[in-house]
Parts: structure tokens; sequence; C-alpha cells
């Protein structure tokens, strides 16, 4: 008679960077046969499991478990993993991000584009932010659910359209989902102060996704809000339903994942206080993540684990702070606290 002993071992995770990074990991490992429960924490960048592992030693249970997560970009240790801040990188960044920063503005100069703009976002920002959370380390876990779709749907010989569904239902979800939030603004009819706040507010969330980019000081990650816990996991669940309405189902479910960049416009979209802007605000915002999660869906496209991802993330994270700063000053010229900076 063979005796079940559970045994609980806590490692350390490598590449863990949001809240979306504890559901992927915790989804991940629940599937593992011989894994009975798991909680990841951001804060401590640990995972805790619970199992029958037999007589397998930690460093070879972190190995398999490794494995597990490799695709999504994670690996676990028994050792704490030290944060390797590759200072150098920010040479590479800091010049490419000021030169998108400054032919943004040109554009703006131009009229072509709507970058900064008094307690505003323009459907062109919005595409723009789009892109940037499609590349960031927040939206891994929609690029994890889509490979995983993907996997599961490639053993049925069915490849192209889960796809094509998934798209498909992100877009128009989020297009949908967003002029609710914008009709309900309505509702509310937010007065100056309001709209002061909401936009602090916006620039707030935007600043603590900038720095988390850059990865450089750990404890600002603790400060990322993030969807509730419980129902991020119903979200997560929706990958375990089966054949033509799953695609449509997990491309509607990412509208309710922890990503920050996804956070912070559809608080900015309770402003817009119509069903129209509202939607096509959410509706630009998922076409610029489209191309990127496109790749994914037909390649092995990961920036997460190319070895330039690093000058990467710390790019992208100039680039939203400098955003996050922009909406920030405004907020403050349309209360009327200080005179405009930008002449626009």
């Amino acid at each position: 008679m063979n005796e079940h002993v559970l045994v609980t071992y806590t490692f350390y995770v490598n590449g863990m960077h949001c809240k979306a990074c504890e559901l992927m990991t915790e989804s991940e490992l629940k599937d593992v046969p011989y894994i009975t429960q798991v909680k990841s924490s951001l804060a401590s960048r640990t995972v805790e499991v619970t199992g029958d592992f037999g007589n397998k030693s930690p460093e070879l249970i972190a190995q398999e478990l490794s494995q597990v997560l490799a695709h999504h970009g994670y690996s676990l240790s028994v050792a704490k993993v030290v944060l390797k801040r590759n200072w150098s990188e920010f040479k590479i960044a800091f010049p490419i991000a000021l030169a998108f920063i400054v032919g943004f503005l040109a554009l703006q100069k131009a009229g072509l584009v709507n970058l900064v703009n008094t307690g505003t976002v323009s459907y062109s920002t919005a595409f723009v932010v789009g892109i940037i959370a499609s590349l960031s380390t927040c939206m891994a876990v929609v690029g994890g659910l889509l490979l995983s779709m993907s996997a599961t749907f490639a053993k049925e010989g069915d490849r192209v359209r889960p796809q094509l569904l998934f798209h498909s239902g992100r877009i128009v979800s989020f297009f949908v989902l967003g002029g609710i939030i914008g009709a309900a603004g309505s509702v509310f009819a937010l007065n100056v102060s309001a709209t002061f706040a909401l936009s602090l507010i916006i620039g707030g969330v935007m600043l603590i996704l900038g720095i988390n980019l850059l990865d450089i000081w750990p404890w600002i990650k603790k400060l990322q809000p993030a969807v509730p816990k419980i129902l991020s996991k119903h979200v997560l669940g929706v990958a375990s339903l089966n054949r033509t309405l799953t695609p449509l189902l997990i491309g509607l479910a990412t509208f309710f994942l922890p990503c920050g960049f996804t956070q912070s416009m559809q608080i900015y979209t309770l402003s817009t206080g119509t069903f129209l802007k509202g939607g096509l605000t959410m509706l630009f915002f998922a076409l610029g993540t489209l191309p990127v999660l496109a790749l994914i869906s037909f390649s092995s496209f990961s920036i997460h684990n190319s070895l330039k991802s690093g000058i990467f993330f710390k790019t992208a994270g100039l680039i939203v702070i400098m955003f996050a700063l922009f909406n920030l000053i405004n907020s403050l010229v349309v209360i009327g606290l200080i005179s405009p900076v930008f002449n626009f």
C-alpha cells in the first residue's frame, strides 16, 4: 500500500514582474498532476507549492517545474535570485526613448497626433500605449494565455481558426466593454475636480508602470493596482473550457486581467462620458496590442526571452514615464495650479 505524503516547498521565481505573473505561475503549476496547492507572491517573488513529490530533492522539483513555466519566461530556484541591475543598458535605452518622444512631439506640433493634451487621451495615444503594453512584461500573461490556447488546439489540428476567434473576441469586447464604462461615466457627470483627480490617478498608475518596467526598484511593484485576485482567477479559468466559444471567451477575458496599461485606459475611459468615445478608446488600445499578439499567435516571438529584453523594457519604461509626466503636468494646468508648459 502506497502512502501519499503531501509536502510544501517554497521556491524563488525568476522573471516575475507584476500581479499577472502571480496568476500565470499559479495557473500553470496547478495543472501539474502531483501538485495540490499553489500560492505565488510578487512581494517576495516566491511560489509555495504543496504536493506529493515522492523522494525528489527540492533542486530536482525546481528544475522540473521550471520546464513547465519556461515558455512563459519564468524559472524556479531553491536559492534567492539576486536582481541584476544592468545600468549600462540605459546608455542605449535613454537615447531611443528620447528620440521616440521627440518624434511624437513633432507629430503633435504638426497636428497629426494628440500625445500631449490637457486632460484627454487621443485615439492615437491609446494606440501607442497599446503597442507598448503588448511588449511589456505585464501583457506577457495575455501572450501566455494565447500560447496555452494555441498549443491545446494545435494538438487537435486546428491552428488558425482559434487565433482569429481570440483576436476578434478581444477587439470586439474591448470596444463594447469600453463603451459601457464610458457610458457609465456619464451618469457620474464628472466635474473639473473629479476629472483632475482621475487624471492624477491615471498619471500615477502610468508612472508606477514605467518605473516597474525599469526593473531597478523591486519594492515599487507592490504599489501597482490590480484586479481582485479572485476575479482574475475566474478569468484564467475560461481557458479550461472547450471548443468554439473558448477562444472568444479568452479574448473577452483579457479585458479583466491585471495589466496596468489596460487599467489606466479603463480609468480614463470612465471620463469620456459616452459609449462611442469610451468604446473607441479601448478599441484603439486593443488594436495597438494586435500586431505583437498576432506574432505570438503564429510564431515563437517573445521579447521577454530576448537577449536584448533589458534594453527594450528600460526603453519602454522611460517612454511610459514620460507619458505619465506629460499627463500629470497637464492635469495641473487644467486645474489652474501651473501655467501651460507645452505650447501645443
